[in-house]
């Protein structure tokens, strides 16, 4: 199916915590995972939030620590990921379960996070929303209003809405491919996408990239284990080569 791509075919791209774990950030739902060491309920909801902001902003202090380490950077899964959008002449949209700047980095473009991005945060007072890397706490003020109590993460947490759902449902709709990449394919609305893929009205050709098998792997055409640094830009090659 891959040979028979057109070179302006839409390309639709998700990817989880897998794909940066090879760069050396945790993943959050493995066994030896983050939400295995802390309760979502205490940490990633409005609630948690409303209850104890002090706690919530720890968590995320430390989270955001991680991605101002030199030593975390963009491995070869996301740079291949990159050179796709810049060199395939339709569109290549990629969206990422991923909190972190890694797909940024790499240079990655048309680009949604539809869970939000830890090194930014948002006024839930004047909704002003910049980059921040520095630690936060319940007093610290907004740079745009002045306020202080209203500083969060500015992250999806459990119990909101993902962000541009209805543009990602269109690209879904209309791609003649789809790849999964490092998603263990247990969270929704992402875990639905390969349904939506699959019988959409181009028939879209589904591909798994993963370390293992995953609940939604049986919805694939195409499902291979490995690491990410080496399956993305093999497929990034035979897509390019193809056309």
């Amino acid at each position: 199916m891959i040979d028979t791509l057109k070179k302006t075919d839409r390309i639709v791209i998700l990817t989880g915590a897998g794909i940066s774990k090879e760069s050396g950030l945790e993943t959050f739902r493995d066994p030896d995972g983050i939400w295995a060491r802390h309760s979502i309920d205490e940490v990633a909801t409005p609630e948690a939030f409303a209850r104890n902001p002090g706690l919530v902003h720890r968590f995320y202090n430390a989270r955001r620590r991680l991605l101002d380490d030199p030593a975390i950077q963009p491995n070869a899964a996301h740079h291949a990921l990159a050179a796709l959008e810049a060199n395939w002449q339709g569109e290549v949209l990629l969206v990422t379960q991923n909190v972190d700047d890694l797909h940024d980095r790499a240079g990655s473009r048309n680009l949604i996070h539809m869970h939000g991005e830890i090194a930014k945060i948002r006024c839930v007072f004047c909704g002003d929303v910049r980059r921040q890397i520095r630690d936060l706490s319940p007093d610290t003020p907004c740079d745009a209003c002045g306020r202080s109590g209203g500083l969060r993460p500015d992250v999806v947490w459990f119990g909101e809405m993902p962000r541009d759902m209805d543009r990602i449902g269109a690209a879904i709709e209309d791609c003649a491919l789809f790849v999964s990449i490092g998603t263990s394919g247990t969270v929704y609305p992402a875990a639905g996408f390969v349904h939506e893929a699959r019988y959409n009205d181009r028939d879209a050709h589904c591909v798994e990239l993963n370390l293992e098998e995953t609940d939604t792997s049986p919805m694939f055409h195409d499902s291979r284990k490995g690491r990410a640094t080496e399956l993305v830009p093999a497929l990034v090659d035979a897509l390019l080569a193809s056309t």
